[in-house]
């Protein structure tokens, strides 16, 4: 991979702005459809490399006007039973190979959006009962392992929150919480698994920015701008790069 090549950027620029629109405003579901858009350009452990210091200096940057808003109880339930799930989806990751991790990201990517019609069609998961504190700890193991291998822990976190029907801050301050908390614990293993390298570095820190750019433009845009019309966006974004993404780790 060139460090500074031009077509990483038409791909790279929107889409970390993305991510931090999703993370300041949206939930945190929609992040993970960057690490999916930079897996088309790059290696699979690149992808997740350069996406993780970004996503993590966006978590740093939305805690602050989403302080103590959250459901510290879910949120802990889900960072606590998070941990294994992380320790797991780094186990998988040190044992399969490149092709196996586009069909993983692939098969999740287009996995949310089927998850997300499921909901637009009326059979809405807030309308449900909660769900248990067992049900909660393996939506966190879910949250945990997903994060890990594709940064897509919002779908599992969503389907325990959901249900507790929270207010649509408390749930936004949640989800910053939790992958505050979850987003360190994956740095630990990317570190010993040499996914971070000095190009992925420098490429964060020049991606920084637009990062910054994107968290502040979700938090501004969370009350005003409807959440179907964001995430139609993101049902395009995550079929056709997941459909790319599984044929190309088969062929």
């Amino acid at each position: 991979m060139a460090a500074f090549d031009a077509m990483f950027f038409v791909f790279a620029i929107p889409a970390v702005v993305f991510a931090g629109v999703s993370k300041g405003g949206f939930g945190s579901g929609a992040a993970f459809a960057s690490a999916s858009i930079l897996a088309l350009v790059l290696e699979p452990g690149a992808a997740l490399a350069i996406m993780l210091p970004l996503l993590m200096l966006i978590d740093a940057a939305t805690l602050k006007p989403y302080w103590g808003r959250w459901n510290l109880r879910a949120s802990l339930l889900l960072i606590g039973s998070g941990l294994p799930g992380v320790a797991l989806g780094a186990w998988l990751y040190a044992a399969v190979d490149a092709d196996v991790m586009r069909v993983l990201i692939g098969m999740v990517s287009v996995g949310f959006v089927l998850w997300q019609l499921r909901a637009r069609l009326g059979l809405r998961l807030a309308a449900e009962a909660p769900l248990s504190t067992g049900a909660g700890a393996l939506a966190g193991l879910a949250v945990g392992f997903t994060s890990f291998v594709s940064h897509a822990g919002g779908p599992p976190a969503a389907v325990y929150l959901l249900r507790l029907k929270l207010r649509k801050t408390e749930y936004q301050a949640s989800t910053v919480l939790i992958f505050w908390a979850i987003n360190i614990a994956k740095a630990v293993p990317y570190a010993g698994l040499g996914m971070f390298t000095r190009e992925t570095l420098l490429l964060d820190l020049t991606l920084a920015p637009f990062a910054l750019l994107g968290a502040w433009l979700g938090v501004k845009l969370h009350h005003s701008i409807p959440e179907r019309r964001f995430f139609a966006l993101t049902y395009v974004l995550l079929l056709a790069t997941g459909a790319k993404l599984i044929w190309d780790g088969l062929v």
